[in-house]
């Protein structure tokens, strides 16, 4: 079967709602992981650090998804 996850989907998805691009990604803990604390941060910091967590879960979300076009994510 060929993978056809997108990195740059994936890292889209999760710029606009974090969380989102992990789910496309298939990697449903790191999902809700995200979902619950970039409100959080984005609440807890008055916006200072929430924008860093919408950073970190896109960047992370392309690099899954990179990783699972290239098979070396299981």
């Amino acid at each position: 079967m060929e993978n056809t996850h997108n990195p740059g989907l994936a890292a889209v998805l999760s710029l606009i709602i974090p969380g989102v691009g992990q789910f496309y990604n298939g990697t449903f803990w790191r999902g809700i992981f995200w979902l619950i604390i970039t409100p959080g941060l984005w609440i807890g910091s008055g916006g200072m650090l929430g924008w860093i967590c919408h950073v970190i879960s896109a960047i992370t979300a392309y690099r899954i998804a990179r990783r699972k076009v290239e098979g070396t994510f299981e």
